[in-house]
């Protein structure tokens, strides 16, 4: 079951159970906020991004997935000086995801890859009962 904690304002989050539906759901929720937003030229983008990070998540972990969006539409409100999308994923482990070099036969290992290429911005840090892989996205137009 998804745990909605908050979706007001410039600001949403929810927690997924760490269970194979988890990928699916977050995506729903992650293009049903941007849309609801006018973010659609990022919906893509975000959503791909969000189903790689969770199914990392949900491989390695066994607690609850959470992700957290937040919409920085004022320059100053974002570290880079612009308009820009913050989109966060969280697990209780503490280890942080590594990125490598997947080769051609690979089925997996390029999720960080594609977060790397695709954000203007992206990292990870520890939390009290985890890590949280993040990313940030520009806002075109705004």
């Amino acid at each position: 079951m998804i745990g909605v904690i908050e979706t007001d304002g410039d600001y949403a989050e929810w927690a997924f159970p760490a269970e194979p539906g988890a990928v699916r759901t977050a995506r729903h929720a992650v293009l049903g906020k941007l849309r609801d937003w006018g973010l659609d030229s990022v919906c893509d983008v975000t959503v791909l991004l969000v189903s790689e990070l969770v199914t990392n998540s949900l491989r390695y972990a066994s607690g609850p997935i959470g992700v957290r969006l937040v919409r920085r539409d004022q320059a100053t409100t974002a570290p880079t000086g612009r308009p820009a999308l913050l989109v966060e994923v969280s697990d209780p482990l503490p280890d942080p995801p590594r990125e490598r070099v997947a080769t051609p036969d690979d089925e997996g290992g390029r999720g960080l890859h594609l977060v790397a290429v695709s954000a203007q911005r992206w990292g990870t840090r520890h939390g009290k009962t985890g890590k949280t892989v993040w990313f940030e996205l520009a806002l075109p137009g705004e």
